[in-house]
């Protein structure tokens, strides 16, 4: 299991209704898009923070290890808005208001990061892929979803102990060795993807498989109080923007 995928479970908010931490969560991303960098997006930022490592309960180094990735991503998007390439002054030069632009934009995108990552943290995949199919979305598309999820783990944990039982015998020592091993890796987890796939097939027609995978889902209902609450940080989020804008710009 994935890092993220453990905390989710292990989540303080695991009992709660997918919808409650999509209004949070996916609110807090879609402020962090449409109001001004500056000060919107930051305060969308230090809200995500405070919540996710406040009342989600969201260990900050566990935070860190899954952020690092799309902050990555985030960074490298915004670095060539400081540059210009070409012009009179040069083949590479500063780009005028380039430093702004590419605040803003780091701004944004790693504020909205942290708005789905608070969602992630807090629901697991196995709560929200069965429920799609009250949402309104095809049957079929949800099985797919939900097959892949598990194969992706399986496969994950095949490719580990490839990996452990080619460093027991010295796959790892040397380069061409560790290309050898690599090699030897790939082609592997293609035969197990296929056998696990071949096996999960004749398990379900065993099963009497019909075409539509049913599974449990946990009781959970949406709380009116943690919606409204929800709701009520979200409008104070862009009140604050909007009172604080005039003077800060």
């Amino acid at each position: 299991m994935l890092p993220i995928d453990a905390a989710a479970h292990a989540s303080r908010w695991r009992r709660r209704h997918p919808v409650d931490k999509a209004v949070l969560g996916l609110g807090l991303t879609v402020l962090a898009i449409s109001l001004p960098p500056w000060p919107g997006a930051a305060l969308v930022l230090v809200a995500a923070l405070t919540v996710l490592l406040g009342p989600a309960g969201v260990p900050g180094r566990r935070l860190w290890r899954a952020y690092r990735v799309p902050l990555g991503f985030c960074v490298t998007g915004a670095l060539p808005l400081l540059v210009r390439v070409g012009g009179p002054d040069g083949f590479l030069t500063a780009a005028d208001g380039g430093a702004v632009r590419a605040g803003g934009l780091l701004l944004r995108t790693s504020a909205a990061s942290l708005g789905v990552l608070l969602f992630a943290f807090t629901t697991p995949m196995s709560d929200l892929l069965p429920r799609l199919v009250r949402a309104g979305v095809p049957a079929p598309v949800v099985d797919v979803a939900l097959v892949t999820y598990r194969m992706s783990f399986l496969l994950l944990d095949s490719v580990r102990r490839v990996r452990e039982a080619q460093a027991a015998r010295l796959g790892h020592t040397t380069r061409a060795a560790a290309w050898r091993s690599l090699g030897g890796l790939g082609a592997t987890a293609f035969v197990r993807a296929f056998d696990r796939a071949a096996r999960l097939q004749t398990g379900l027609a065993g099963r009497g498989y019909d075409g539509t995978l049913r599974v449990l889902v946990p009781e959970a209902r949406v709380s009116v109080p943690f919606t409204a609450a929800s709701v009520a940080l979200l409008a104070a989020l862009a009140a604050l923007t909007l009172v604080l804008e005039g003077p800060l710009s």
